[in-house]
């Protein structure tokens, strides 16, 4: 009986200790951690209340009761409860998620434990060999330039043999001119992966377990050897069964979700690492290209994101007035995994001289028209292809039609944005750093007016360096603007660090079509007509132009109808003295709510420090008194200390959340 009573106790007791520890800590509580953390500590102080108390107790029905409810039994209590808070401060700090199909996977604790450990062994692994080739010594490379080959080499080998994700990443990396120097642009490109191609049985599992229907009933004909074997995914040829067109099926690998959960986080990881110890790698934004590449990734390999782009891009060149060809999409038998699009036959502009030949397409006239079409999706629709480069650039056979390949990667700009680059565009045509100030200020995201003066110098020098010469060198200009904005502390919007880094890639491209092509001069040209045509259409499209009025004013009417009112209450308060011009913070609420939380948090600080104090200084002045007082003196101590203990957890454990959310 009296063991089944102390059970019933220990039940009763867990019941208690989860109710409360769940109040004190907060409401965001895991179930799973809140029960697994009751559960140890109550295991866990139970036997240490056993083993040293009750053990030597006669378990005898009538004192039992009454030798555990004592001083002892409210000791193991609050052991219990502060136990039970301090593993889910435990179990918080392991807490993580990981990124797969663009959210995040939750996962029980157990595998998140054996998650970290894989995790930490594999980021010291990948630091023991950044280390080995010299990748600390960016901290001398920061005061001394001429060790830059150096550097680059030791970086290049770092990203090769680490391998999977960061050979990817060092790849992307040798496309940025606008950010590297030509000697890491030179290095990087050497880097190759090589990928082992999809075997025929995992392509029909593939196939299998993502078309709806059988795959012979999808497709007459399937080529197994594929076009092109890529990290991500795997390119075959197709004949649908239904239409008998021939199309392209893009399969996505297996295992490319498993080395997204594996190794992005290390690569974030370890950028912030070389960060932190690199003033040169922390003001090049090391850390924010190695997030920004995990962020594209994820986009990458979600193929219904690549088919929406598709569509949004074939929806903006029918506006655009050039004909252009975009794949098809078969949105029917495509998913996330699988993408079916329409075959295109036609050949790389880098490697297309016999089609030019043969289809009597002006290399000039072409670039000029891939130009044409590129700021229309930068300058005025705002969405854009993020990788121009010449294999995703096509030539049709038999039409001579431009083509876009690829449009995994799409980059997209705000109305603020596009305003920001056509003044920039403009300063750059007019030698005008006043302009181009004007632009970077609305591409960046902490402009400040108050160092124009030094900017507009900086950006003199640049105008400077490109003045008086045939062709300006793109990637020089670029590469010298993104040192300016880097020198001043500031930092461009992710999306306009993509539209830069395309402008790049797409000079890249015009050259291997025309030697001669030159971007800005041809930009120019672009620029003149899209205002005459601006200026030109409301005589063309008198009726358009005319309903576009009528929506302006039906919008801006309700507006202009209020106007007169409140310009005689706006007298009425200037005549009264009421006007009184101040910032207040708490206006916005996320200030609001930002100082009110800091507030809180600090008195809760204060309070718990403040019961510790008191709690000590009780202690040791009971420990001078041998009255019966130094009992309550004592009593009242270790409860101040208690109570300590649980403030400062409950303290942490709101600290390591609010990393977690803005990390």
């Amino acid at each position: 009986m009296g063991n089944l009573l102390f059970i019933v106790q220990i039940l009763v007791a867990s019941v208690l200790i989860f109710i409360i520890s769940g109040r004190l800590i907060g409401s965001e509580i895991s179930l799973i951690k809140r029960v697994l953390a009751v559960v140890l500590s109550v295991a866990f102080t139970t036997f240490v209340f056993w083993y040293s108390y009750l053990r030597d107790l006669p378990i005898a029905e009538e004192n039992f009761v009454e030798n555990v409810v004592n001083t002892a039994t409210l000791l193991w209590f609050g052991s219990m409860l502060l136990i039970s808070m301090l593993l889910f401060l435990i179990f918080e700090l392991f807490s993580t998620v990981d990124f797969i199909d663009g959210g995040v996977e939750k996962q029980s604790f157990i595998r998140k434990i054996i998650s970290y450990w894989k995790r930490q062994k594999r980021l010291r692994e990948v630091v023991s060999i950044a280390m080995k080739n010299g990748v600390t010594r960016t901290v001398h490379y920061a005061r001394h330039r001429d060790n830059e080959q150096e550097l680059a080499i030791a970086l290049r080998m770092t990203l090769e043999q680490c391998g999977g994700i960061f050979v990817k990443f060092g790849q992307v990396l040798s496309t940025r001119n606008e950010l590297f120097s030509p000697i890491f642009i030179d290095e990087l490109q050497k880097l190759q992966q090589n990928v082992a191609r999809l075997s025929a049985e995992q392509v029909n599992t593939l196939l299998q377990e993502n078309l709806k229907a059988d795959v012979s009933t999808v497709f007459s004909y399937f080529n197994h050897k594929p076009l092109a074997a890529a990290s991500i995914g795997q390119v075959h040829k197709a004949i649908l069964r239904d239409t008998n067109e021939p199309v392209v099926v893009k399969l996505l690998r297996p295992d490319v979700k498993n080395i997204m959960r594996e190794d992005l986080m290390i690569l974030v990881e370890f950028a912030n690492w070389v960060s932190s110890k690199s003033q040169w790698a922390d003001s090049l934004g090391f850390r924010e290209l190695a997030t920004g590449f995990a962020q594209s990734l994820r986009e990458e390999i979600d193929f219904n994101i690549e088919a929406r782009n598709m569509i949004q891009v074939t929806t903006i060149s029918k506006n655009s007035g050039i004909e252009i060809k975009v794949p098809r999409v078969y949105t029917a038998y495509s998913n996330e995994n699988l993408l079916v699009m329409e075959y295109v036959d036609g050949q790389s502009v880098a490697f297309a001289d016999e089609v030019f030949t043969a289809c009597d397409v002006d290399r000039h006239h072409f670039a000029k028209q891939l130009l044409s079409i590129f700021l229309e999706q930068l300058l005025v629709s705002g969405i854009f292809h993020a990788d121009p480069h010449p294999g995703n650039i096509y030539i049709e056979k038999h039409t001579g039609k431009i083509t876009l390949l690829d449009l995994g990667a799409v980059g997209r700009l705000a109305a603020q944005q596009q305003e920001g680059l056509k003044l920039f565009l403009a300063g750059i045509d007019q030698h005008h750093a006043g302009l181009i100030f004007d632009g970077v200020t609305l591409l960046v995201e902490n402009a400040d007016e108050g160092e124009r003066a030094e900017i507009e110098q900086a950006i003199s020098q640049i105008i400077l360096r490109i003045s008086y010469v045939e062709r300006i060198p793109t990637d020089d200009l670029i590469y010298s603007l993104f040192s300016v904005v880097r020198e001043f502390g500031l930092h461009f919007y992710p999306s306009v660090s993509v539209a830069l880094r395309a402008i790049v890639t797409l000079d890249g491209t015009l050259t291997a079509i025309d030697s001669n092509f030159d971007i800005f001069g041809e930009a120019k040209e672009y620029s003149n007509a899209y205002v005459k045509s601006t200026l030109k259409k409301p005589f063309k499209e008198p009726l358009e132009m005319k309903e576009r009025l009528e929506e302006e004013l039906a919008l801006m009417l309700p507006a202009m109808r209020k106007l007169p009112r409140r310009m005689d209450q706006l007298f009425k308060k200037v005549e009264g003295g009421k006007i009184i011009l101040h910032h207040d913070i708490f206006s916005d609420r996320a200030n609001t709510m930002f100082v009110t939380q800091l507030f809180s948090r600090f008195v809760l600080l204060f309070v718990g420090i403040t019961f510790g104090i008191i709690s000590v200084a009780l202690l040791a002045i009971s420990q001078f008194m041998h009255t019966a007082y130094a009992i309550y003196l004592n009593t009242a101590s270790y409860l101040g200390l208690f109570l300590c203990a649980i403030l400062l957890v409950r303290l942490s454990i709101q600290a390591i959340r609010d990393i977690k959310r803005t990390s």
